[in-house]
């Protein structure tokens, strides 16, 4: 096989949103930093909500992004958890996947904290094939041909393969 048309994790995003500001933020980061090893950023609302008090510029939630060796890592750290079984629809048509997880003590070797409470987290798996720099890149920068982007299938079939994960329809 070509090594260009190889699939591998791009990048993982572990993201825990909170929906206000102050003492349950900085918990979550904790938690998030706790889980990851890294430490988080906080994210912005970028829009204004009235019902729920949300304006613009607000701390909503935090999150870690997991790139390389750390990112295959969390991913097999994360997976049992689920027992290895992700829906369908978890995958989008783009090669992306994305689960929840219920309880941040979950992971091993967590154990609960009375002080920081239950949080869950949000985990996203971006995977792509080598040549997505011409994106990014200032000079010269391309778009990449469909037949070179990761489709819906081929990402199922990565994830069965390489992290012996059972499909759930």
């Amino acid at each position: 096989m070509n090594a260009t048309r190889q699939i591998h994790v791009d990048k993982v995003t572990v993201n825990i949103g909170v929906g206000e500001a102050g003492e349950r933020l900085v918990k979550a980061q904790k938690v998030l930093e706790m889980v990851t090893g890294q430490k988080s950023v906080q994210t912005i609302s970028k829009n204004v909500n009235r019902d729920l008090g949300i304006r613009v510029g607000m701390p909503l939630g935090c999150k870690v992004t997991l790139r390389g060796d750390t990112a295959e890592e969390f991913l097999q750290k994360s997976l049992p958890i689920r027992e290895r079984k992700i829906y369908e629809y978890s995958f989008d048509r783009e090669g992306n996947m994305s689960f929840g997880i219920s309880d941040y003590t979950d992971f091993e070797g967590m154990k609960y904290d009375p002080e920081i409470g239950i949080f869950g987290m949000d985990i996203s798996v971006v995977l792509r094939r080598t040549g997505n720099r011409i994106t990014q890149r200032a000079l010269l920068r391309r778009r990449i041909p469909k037949s070179h982007r990761v489709g819906r299938g081929e990402a199922i079939q990565y994830m069965k393969e390489n992290y012996d994960i059972e499909v759930v329809e």
